[in-house]
């Protein structure tokens, strides 16, 4: 059987410049590592291609028996419009993915079937369900623990120069924030973790220097990353993880092995500097008197802080930026990201807004944490948008952005090259989100 997964549905038609094209090209990493488990635990009497937008065009034809289309809230549209275009050839559709999850019925407007959740037993057995003529509609996910087959390694080749490997050591947050629609899909809360040294082998397969790690976050269980950490100490490898800030403000023996394992940078969820958002969100890891202890044990240990902030929660007013601005800068935080709060569906938060008939639109391309898609408590819509603009332009300064490069030389060579990089990125990111606007 011959089965095509796709990796990215890509909906930004943004003109780079061939210097800026390079960049994003060769350093990005992969968006989704998804794809590939599917690809890695299929059975090896099928050929399965795995298709990635960046480097090929895709073929609308007959050669193939099944097609998986995984996608995002943004990615709706053009993946439907591929879905049905692959049906008009009689080709069968799978849809799956965090919104099919969530809209399964929406998506089965479009596709034969849907897989719900993370997991990949179930598309084993719509695989044989497929094979017997018996493909059902819904294949909710089944459990790995509770199975005695193993996450198999994700290292499935692809086309292209990709600088940055990916992998996953952990599974799942128990946490289920209201905002998040990775932990509050079907079985997205079941927190697991593959054997240390299952993983520590996969890592030795990945030809590339550095690597990036897709768990949630790396601090749920630091016993477990601790010794994740200790067997990564001899592979010279480089690496990026997620982490809350609770253990990397309290674990000083967590930073530490990190860093000696090969970390550059830890990338923290902060999202917002309110205790009182924290609370109602249910970010029970985030205490902002440990905020600022976090980034100095991770500086101390000389790796990069990248934050991640969010803004139009209810408890946000129109100085929320000018407050954020001043605290991250005290901290020191070398890199971050804005974002506008997304209403993803499937989510507490998404339920909420809709029963309070807050949501502006159900236009999912505008689902993509860079527009307004719901009338927010404390300011008006343009109010939210352009705040988050003036955030990033004034923290992305000529001036701010170059003491910020500077103060990273002593951090080592490829935390200051990541400073450097991510600046310069996301300094181009700013214009071409000016445009789309």
């Amino acid at each position: 059987m011959n089965i095509l997964i796709i990796e990215s549905i890509n909906v930004q038609k943004y003109k780079y410049k061939l210097f800026e094209k390079t960049l994003l090209s060769s350093f990005s990493i992969l968006p989704s590592l998804y794809p590939r488990r599917l690809a890695a635990i299929t059975p090896k009497k099928h050929k399965t291609h795995v298709f990635n937008e960046r480097y090929e065009q895709l073929k609308i034809n007959k050669k193939y028996d099944l097609v998986n289309i995984h996608f995002n809230t943004a990615s709706t549209k053009k993946a439907y419009e591929v879905a049905d275009k692959f049906r008009g050839k009689k080709v069968k559709v799978i849809l799956s993915g965090l919104h099919a999850s969530a809209l399964p019925n929406e998506a089965l407007k479009h596709a034969d079937s849907v897989l719900l959740g993370r997991g990949e037993l179930n598309w084993i057995t719509l695989l044989k369900d497929f094979e017997n003529n018996k493909l059902k509609k819904i294949y909710p996910p089944e459990d790995f623990i509770k199975s005695n087959i193993k996450i198999p390694p994700t290292n499935i080749k692809l086309p292209g120069f990709m600088i940055t490997g990916a992998i996953e050591a952990t599974r799942g947050c128990p946490y289920q924030c209201t905002f998040c629609p990775e932990t509050n899909t079907p079985n997205g809360n079941k927190y697991y973790e593959r054997p240390i040294k299952e993983v520590i082998n996969e890592i030795k397969e990945i030809p590339q220097k550095t690597i990036i790690f897709y768990d949630n976050s790396l601090t749920i269980n630091p016993d477990y990353t601790k010794k994740l950490f200790q067997e990564m100490k001899t592979l010279r490898k480089k690496f990026f993880c997620n982490g809350n800030v609770d253990n990397l403000a309290n674990d000083i023996e967590l930073v530490k092995l990190s860093k000696q394992a090969g970390c550059i940078a830890w990338l923290i969820g902060f999202e917002s500097i309110s205790q009182k958002t924290m609370d109602e969100i249910g970010k029970k890891t985030n205490k902002i008197e440990t905020y600022e202890r976090a980034v100095k044990n991770i500086h101390k240990n000389k790796m990069v802080v990248i934050g991640d902030f969010m803004f139009g929660f209810d408890n946000d007013t129109k100085d929320v930026f000018e407050t954020t601005l001043k605290t991250i800068k005290k901290m020191k935080i070398d890199i971050a990201d804005f974002s506008i709060l997304t209403p993803f569906p499937g989510t507490p938060i998404y339920n909420t807004l809709e029963k309070e008939n807050r949501l502006l639109t159900k236009d999912w391309v505008k689902y993509n944490m860079h527009n307004v898609v719901f009338q927010p408590k404390n300011m008006t819509p343009e109010d939210l948008q352009e705040g988050v603009i003036k955030i990033y332009n004034n923290f992305y300064s000529t001036n701010h952005t170059i003491k910020r490069i500077a103060n990273s030389i002593k951090l080592g060579f490829y935390p200051f090259f990541l400073v450097l990089f991510r600046n310069t990125i996301t300094s181009m990111g700013i214009k071409q989100f000016k445009k789309k606007l």
